[in-house]
């Protein structure tokens, strides 16, 4: 979990555009219910050795309609499994970003920042104020903030519903 207001220094992954989320987990794999699994076969096609490459914390950069396809929840699953801390893209594929924000995986959109961040190399984020930098370069993206930010401090929907509910007696009162 990266936190909103502070810096999360990662490597650049990258990858092209139109990746769908049968490319980020092929199909097959959709019977596995540990993460950790579903980890070890991210992008497998795309890129067999990306499990060996990637490293926790790393930065994913994505061209144009990253996670187009079916609805899968298993896609940004399997990225959080194999290290990968955020995702930047040109665009993403409405159902895969709401997806990705619900389990705890921020995803900055911003085009001009996947067109010319360098693979291999290190980058900032901040997600709360939607600054990307690399090297002497920086772009912008809209901020995570709100609502999404309060999901993604939490660790996804579901640990945010829980913790709401937790501060709320039966009669939907808070408690003092």
């Amino acid at each position: 979990m990266i936190p909103i207001d502070a810096d999360h220094i990662g490597r650049v992954y990258r990858v092209g555009d139109h990746v769908d989320t049968d490319a980020i987990l092929p199909g097959r794999y959709l019977a596995l219910r540990d993460p950790e699994e579903l980890g070890r076969h991210c992008f497998e096609a795309l890129d067999p050795q990306f499990c060996t490459r990637v490293k926790a914390g790393d930065i994913l950069v994505a061209g144009r309609n990253f996670g187009c396809g079916s609805s899968r929840e298993h896609a940004p699953i399997a990225l959080l499994a194999a290290g990968i801390r955020a995702v930047i893209a040109a665009s993403a594929a409405r159902i895969f970003y709401r997806n990705a924000i619900n389990l705890g995986l921020p995803v900055l959109i911003s085009p001009n920042a996947s067109a010319q961040m360098k693979a291999g190399e290190p980058a900032t984020i901040r997600l709360g104020a939607g600054l990307i930098r690399q090297g002497d370069a920086s772009w912008r993206a809209d901020p995570l903030d709100g609502e999404v930010a309060a999901i993604l401090a939490a660790g996804g929907l579901v640990e945010r519903t829980r913790r709401r509910l937790a501060n709320h007696d039966t009669r939907g009162t808070a408690h003092g």
